[in-house]
């Protein structure tokens, strides 16, 4: 909006000095036009951030997870590498990752401006923008970490690490997120995806399928852990030493992911227009999706909870937490366009997707501590084919409005060709990261860098490794250099030795 004082002056002929009132009008409209404008950028950048520290919190969620899921031996080695994501990734995303992710203008496939951050901010992006998308970054980083878990080399993270968050991810990123990207859906001229371009609003394919696909690799090359499988083949499991920390990392990874799906619109303060159900806006938009997504894992929970009783007996806390995540990795892709409805379906469908991963994990004998490629990757597919397949033509036009009457989803009337879309978005990623990240894998493997020597992993990585256990020592043990309390037999109070029918407690 804008004011003349010559368009202006006319209007007020018959008042004194009516020049000069219409220019002083005008200033005052500007101003409050300017501060206004003020205001806005300020709410959508402070929701922009927020939104960041909510994506960043589930490095917190990732850590307690990882480290409840492994072994206590290995506790220290986990929680390291969780925070080297996060260090490794912010220096190798500052450096490389948001120029080949963002750096317009650019081709359809990789970008080529910003690298360290130079001439940066733009005017299409600002530092808020670049410090979300290392969040989402650094997140791909830690679904890695743990299909690979217990076995890997300290030297091998990091290599992986940065080359994933620098480089591989960031690539992912900009063919859907960036505005020159081939796949992205808001292109108005998008003409190599049957003119719609792959709906993947929060990154059921950039971050959960390219984590897990990376994470597969990994466990694949370096093989499953001593004693998953015994000599007949049949799976044992290694189970994690704490309950607590996988509901507590489950419950900091659910209050994240309102940051990860609704902060995905990157703005609140936008609106649609008014209509038979009165004047709303982008904020309705950013509610219903954070709907969705609270829809989605709550049934994947249940279903994985009355599930797993039917299949093994037991009411299992562990496997709801894993039902829970594989809900919400699923509902990401279409999170935004999606009816509440909807997201039901999906989650109930998530459920059994990672059932079934896991089933046929344990016939190939592939080790995955924490069902990271089962539950990321194979969850992650489902979601983009959900997306093709429920996405609301009301909601696609209101997210993706350059261009009016796009495709949308085949059981919504939609015709098959968003889910023709969604099908290539998942061929292409698979094809990438399996040539990017399997080769450095593979690399890492010959040169003797992937995987800890069968001594080092018998007797913990946390002692090998890290210089003693996560948890604390006693006296005795610093004197005896046995292993921690945590890892020794404790025998009754009475301090009396037991015979075969006397309890004792393996802590």
């Amino acid at each position: 909006m804008a004011c003349s004082a010559s368009d202006l002056a006319p209007l007020l002929s018959s008042t004194v000095n009516s020049t000069e009132a219409a220019t002083y009008l005008c200033s005052q409209f500007t101003s409050i036009s300017n501060h206004l404008s003020d205001t806005s950028y300020a709410v959508n950048n402070t929701y922009l951030l927020f939104s960041a520290y909510l994506v960043f919190a589930m490095q917190l969620g990732f850590a307690m997870l990882c480290a409840g899921s492994v072994r206590a031996k290995n506790t220290m080695n986990i929680m390291l590498t969780n925070v080297l994501d996060a260090a490794a990734g912010g220096l190798s995303y500052y450096l490389f990752g948001y120029a080949f992710a963002f750096g317009s203008p650019s081709n359809g496939f990789i970008g080529r401006h910003f690298f360290g951050l130079g001439d940066f901010p733009s005017p299409q992006a600002d530092y808020s923008f670049f410090l979300y998308q290392w969040a989402f970054a650094i997140a791909a980083a830690g679904i890695t970490s743990g299909s690979i878990a217990e076995r890997t080399q300290f030297v091998a993270y990091l290599i992986y690490s940065t080359f994933l968050t620098g480089f591989v991810y960031p690539v992912v990123s900009h063919w859907l997120w960036s505005g020159d990207g081939w796949a992205n859906p808001a292109k108005s001229d998008n003409n190599l995806l049957f003119g719609s371009g792959a709906i993947d609003f929060a990154g059921s394919g950039v971050v959960h399928m390219v984590g897990g696909i990376a994470g597969l690799w990994g466990a694949l090359i370096e093989g499953p852990r001593i004693g998953r499988f015994d000599h007949n083949g049949r799976s044992v499991a290694l189970r994690g030493h704490s309950a607590s920390l996988v509901v507590l990392g489950s419950f900091l990874l659910w209050f994240g992911w309102y940051g990860f799906n609704p902060g995905s619109f990157l703005i609140i303060l936008k609106s649609y227009g008014g209509g038979a159900g009165g004047y709303y806006g982008q904020w309705s938009a950013v509610g219903r999706t954070a709907v969705t997504t609270t829809l989605a894992g709550s049934t994947a929970a249940l279903t994985t909870l009355f599930g797993k009783r039917l299949l093994s007996g037991h009411w299992n806390v562990i496997d709801v937490c894993n039902g829970l995540l594989r809900g919400f990795a699923a509902i990401t892709a279409g999170c935004s366009v999606v009816e509440p409805w909807a997201a039901i379906i999906c989650g109930f469908v998530a459920a059994w997707v990672l059932i079934g991963c896991n089933k046929l994990a344990e016939k190939l004998q592939y080790d995955d501590p924490l069902e990271a490629a089962q539950l990321h990757g194979g969850c992650g597919m489902w979601g983009l084919l959900f997306t093709g397949l429920f996405a609301k033509k009301a909601y696609v036009n209101e997210v993706y409005s350059n261009k009016p009457g796009r495709p949308y989803g085949l059981f919504m009337g939609g015709g098959g060709k968003l889910l023709a879309a969604q099908i290539i978005e998942i061929l292409v990623i698979v094809g990438w990261v399996s040539a990017t990240m399997g080769p450095l894998f593979y690399g890492l493997h010959k040169l003797k860098l992937l995987r800890i020597s069968s001594e080092d992993e018998m007797a913990g990585m946390d002692l090998t490794r890290h210089g003693g256990f996560a948890y604390a020592y006693d006296a005795e043990d610093d004197v005896s250099g046995k292993p921690s309390f945590m890892m020794r037999k404790v025998l009754p109070a009475n301090n009396t030795t037991p015979n075969e029918n006397s309890p004792s407690i393996n802590v």
